[in-house]
């Protein structure tokens, strides 16, 4: 049990406190599923916008000079373009 504290105290430090990290991610995912954007979207596309929301809740919660949050959110970025390449070229 006490591994388990220490890397939750660990990801504070890099990923902010817990509660506040939810209600910025929430509010986030809130806002883009009321666009009406929102459904046009594939399930892919639909799923790296809520990672972008909660990598950015990180950024904004925890620490903004962390450098894996930004690489998440320019990872999850460029598996749209190369799945929906892929897609065709399997069409």
């Amino acid at each position: 049990m006490a591994e388990i504290q220490d890397t939750l105290s660990e990801r504070e430090k890099t990923h902010g406190d817990y509660r506040q990290h939810a209600h910025v991610t929430q509010k986030l995912k809130d806002t883009m599923r009321n666009h009406a954007g929102w459904d046009r979207l594939s399930a892919i596309q639909r799923e790296s916008l809520d990672m972008f929301a909660h990598k950015i809740g990180r950024i904004l919660s925890g620490n903004p000079c962390f450098n894996d949050h930004w690489d998440d959110i320019a990872g999850y970025a460029k598996l749209i373009p190369n799945m929906q390449a892929l897609d065709k070229s399997n069409k």
